[in-house]
């Protein structure tokens, strides 16, 4: 426990933007044959980022996950700026931790930065039916740093069905203190979450239930759109659900949430990963309007035509391929979004300067290619 707050910890999202630039980035490595037990566990490895090093771009650490098949996916800070949330002040906490889940056991690694953050150590495990037990969840997906401890948003149930939701670590034990929600109300499916501190608010999204996703998308559930199509809004200090924003039938996969850095504005965007109709993906605002929240679709990208002879059968109708828009990120001043298309291999950027407005500024094609705009 440190007697002064965490130095990494910013008032503002000005002040970060002041902060000295990062020397080392961690970064998740997965081995797809992990699973099948023929093949080594995943493992985090350090990259130095610093370009007056001479290890730049190079790997310079690594930590192997002590078993197989975890396949590592979403990972954060144990501490952040949020410890800082006048209703809930935990400034003495020490952004020290990473942690690690595995989406696909629901094993969770603490792992030490310190004393050398180029040769982190993972100092706990927790195991899948510790977590089951205190918070009956598993498939854990999204890490945060909150107010009041470290947040984490499982899919599902250990049963593989749902619902899916979010528990909570202790900032300090890391011990599973147990399920985050009071009053789910109609929420069932989960993925991402975020907050609006100010606003006392939390939002939630939709993939699937573990049954509905680990052995690929079925194509019968997809038509019959059964996967998330919506967001929920959450009183965050009273753990209850208060509304649902929906997408419509014809939207699938409502998933990574990036809202507004800025704590006085109270919006964000999400994607949506297919439409039914024609393949195209979107983005979507959400913001508060008077007492109430809103949705609307703010960004189309568009399927790609393309042969229906080089196409699977799903897709050959369609005679086109889905941009499949997987993340997105919002830059620290809220002025740019970054669209990551895994589908087509394209990067596109925005100015969403106005929210409800954005403009497409640059495209970057998969082999690195800018692309007109």
């Amino acid at each position: 426990m440190l007697l002064r707050p965490d130095p990494t910890f910013y008032p503002s999202p000005r002040l970060a933007m002041q902060a000295p630039p990062e020397r080392l980035a961690y970064v998740a490595t997965f081995n797809p044959n992990g699973r099948n037990g023929d093949g080594g566990a995943d493992a985090l490895v350090v990259v130095d980022v610093d370009p007056g090093s001479p290890k730049y771009r190079e790997v310079v650490g690594r930590v192997e996950m002590p078993k197989a098949g975890d396949e590592l996916h979403h990972f954060g800070w144990n501490a952040c700026s949020s410890a800082l949330c006048p209703y809930a002040p935990h400034p003495h906490v020490e952004r020290r931790y990473l942690v690690v889940p595995g989406l696909r056991s629901s094993r969770i690694h603490i792992i030490d930065t310190k004393p050398d953050p180029r040769q982190p150590k993972i100092v706990k495990v927790i195991e899948p039916e510790e977590v089951a037990a205190r918070a009956g969840y598993t498939r854990f997906h999204t890490t945060h740093c909150g107010p009041d401890g470290i947040y984490v948003s499982a899919l599902g149930s250990p049963s593989g069905d749902g619902p899916g939701g979010v528990f909570v670590l202790d900032h300090y034990s890391f011990d599973v203190l147990g399920r985050w929600e009071v009053d789910r109300g109609p929420q069932y499916l989960a993925y991402d979450f975020w907050w609006h501190l100010g606003h006392d608010t939390m939002v939630t999204s939709e993939w699937g239930t573990p049954n509905m996703i680990e052995n690929g998308l079925d194509p019968e559930l997809l038509l019959g759109s059964k996967y998330g199509r919506q967001m929920h809004v959450w009183d965050l200090r009273r753990r209850r659900q208060r509304q649902v924003l929906d997408v419509g039938k014809e939207h699938q996969l409502v998933l990574e949430l990036r809202p507004a850095h800025d704590p006085t504005k109270p919006y964000g965007f999400v994607n949506v990963v297919v439409s039914l109709k024609d393949l195209s993906s979107s983005i979507w605002l959400w913001h508060r309007d008077n007492d109430k929240w809103n949705l609307k679709k703010v960004i189309e990208v568009p399927a790609e035509p393309a042969d229906p002879d080089a196409l699977p059968p799903m897709l050959k109708d369609f005679k086109a391929v889905p941009p499949l828009v997987t993340d997105i990120n919002l830059s620290l001043d809220d002025r740019f979004l970054y669209v990551a298309c895994w589908g087509t291999g394209e990067m596109r950027q925005y100015d969403v300067s106005d929210p409800f407005n954005p403009k497409l500024v640059r495209r970057v094609l998969g082999h690195g290619r800018d692309a007109a705009v």
